[in-house]
């Protein structure tokens, strides 16, 4: 363990370091660079998180992080509501939305499921999934989740739990590779791989 000559500076390194991907060079790097900046500015960061930890609210429809109880894409009179594309996370939300090819809506499950980190379908939003085909009329069902096992394990559980429902279920063309988590792909590969989408039933003859 490095030692400071603040026990401040030290608290400070910590909190950053237990962030994802930052180690504690990087976290020692960010919190000096901080300390350079102006009074207001880094007050003016740290109550941004503040309040994002405690006013977030998610929609209500599809559980994407908004500023009302509807998002501005389900509340979007532009997006067509007979097609949800359903996302591990927000992140996959993001990068989806960056490639500027889908004028559907999300449905965003909160995870995927994953016996050995104790995650089961009762742990995600499956169930307000189902409500939604049933209730809003949705034509087309898109799995968007990552090509890793548990991915397909989830996407295999949604199919068998929504076969009965007279919708359509497509999964993203395999263009994304075996193994890849959606918020890595580039847009242009994940655009491409949401626009050649394929039925689910044909993917699990492959």
């Amino acid at each position: 363990m490095e030692q400071y000559s603040s026990k401040l500076l030290q608290n400070a390194v910590d909190a950053f370091a237990r962030l994802p991907g930052i180690g504690r060079k990087t976290a020692l790097r960010l919190v000096l660079h901080l300390l350079k900046q102006s009074k207001e500015d880094v007050e003016l960061f740290g109550d941004s998180i503040i309040k994002l930890r405690n006013e977030v609210i998610y929609c209500q429809k599809c559980h994407n992080i908004s500023d009302r109880h509807l998002c501005h894409i389900c509340s979007s009179p532009s997006r067509d509501i007979s097609l949800v594309c359903v996302v591990e996370n927000i992140r996959d939300v993001i990068a989806i939305e960056n490639t500027g090819r889908f004028s559907g809506l999300y449905h965003v499950l909160g995870g995927i499921i994953s016996p050995i980190d104790g995650i089961g379908p009762n742990d995600l939003n499956i169930e307000s999934l189902v409500n939604r085909i049933k209730e809003d009329g949705v034509k087309e069902l898109i799995l968007a989740l990552s090509t890793t096992m548990e991915g397909d394990t989830t996407n295999y559980y949604i199919f068998k739990k929504i076969n009965y429902l007279d919708v359509k279920v497509t999964t993203i063309a395999r263009g994304i590779a075996i193994g890849d988590e959606l918020e890595y792909a580039d847009e242009v590969t994940l655009g491409r791989s949401i626009i050649n989408r394929t039925l689910y039933e044909n993917s699990m003859s492959k």
